[in-house]
């Protein structure tokens, strides 16, 4: 396990726990599922721990904020057995979904601007209805299918109303920025329960601004967990010098 784990020096389970605000429970929790070497027991049973421990639990805690609890729980029992090929994947494999998030919000962004100067998803202003445009010419607008629009309708993204005369749905011009809002953030990889909020908030403000907000706490949290990995990735390289 490396020369540290032989020193003097004996730690408890609150020793561990006392720095952190964790419980000596969570400790003992924290071996069990491989977070933490084993410890070595005394003659009475009872759990010691050494630096090494320490050091790994600072590691787990550090790696945390940026790879998420499963992640991270797996890369310390990867290190804890030797294999460090593999919890090194599981790193890339968290680095290659943050920079596929921050190209995603990149795509929201861009769409966004698009959308907000009436760009290539603008609807034409002359339609079928002076009160709106129907179903089949906004799907042609914007390349999507129909039943993609009524599948947005069933998860309240879009709000047409119903010709009165012959029952088809039309969209008046709250309703096309809807459709058209959805449409961009679908491209940008939104998932449909994600949209549903945004769409509520931009109705009742009237505007696209409140995805303003949204955007810059979007921003902020993959800036967050950038750095988190960064801090991460640190206390891991020192406790692999550790265990030698």
């Amino acid at each position: 396990m490396g020369k540290n784990l032989q020193s003097g020096v004996r730690l408890r389970p609150v020793d561990l726990a006392r720095g952190h605000g964790l419980s000596t429970q969570a400790i003992r929790n924290y071996e069990e599922a491989g977070v933490l070497p084993a410890s070595e027991r005394t003659p009475h049973g009872y759990r010691t721990y050494t630096p090494l421990h320490a050091g790994a639990l600072r590691a787990f805690l550090a790696l945390l904020p940026g790879h998420g609890h499963p992640t991270a729980t797996s890369i310390m029992r990867a290190v804890n057995r030797g294999a460090a090929d593999e919890a090194f994947l599981l790193i890339d494999e968290s680095h290659a979904q943050l920079l596929d998030d921050r190209r995603t919000l990149r795509a929201v962004e861009s769409a966004l601007r698009d959308l907000d100067l009436g760009g290539p998803d603008r609807v034409p202003a002359t339609t079928p209805d002076p009160g709106g445009t129907f179903i089949g010419p906004l799907a042609e607008k914007l390349g999507i299918r129909p039943a993609t629009l009524r599948k947005w309708e069933d998860a309240g993204l879009v709000r047409p109303r119903r010709d009165p005369r012959t029952g088809y749905r039309v969209y008046d011009d709250a309703a096309v920025r809807d459709a058209r809002l959805a449409h961009q953030l679908r491209r940008g990889g939104y998932p449909l329960e994600r949209i549903a909020p945004l769409i509520t908030q931009v109705r009742s403000a009237g505007g696209l601004e409140p995805l303003e907000a949204a955007l810059t706490d979007w921003h902020g949290r993959l800036s967050a967990r950038g750095r988190a990995m960064l801090a991460g990735a640190a206390e891991l390289e020192a406790y692999l010098r550790a265990r030698g």
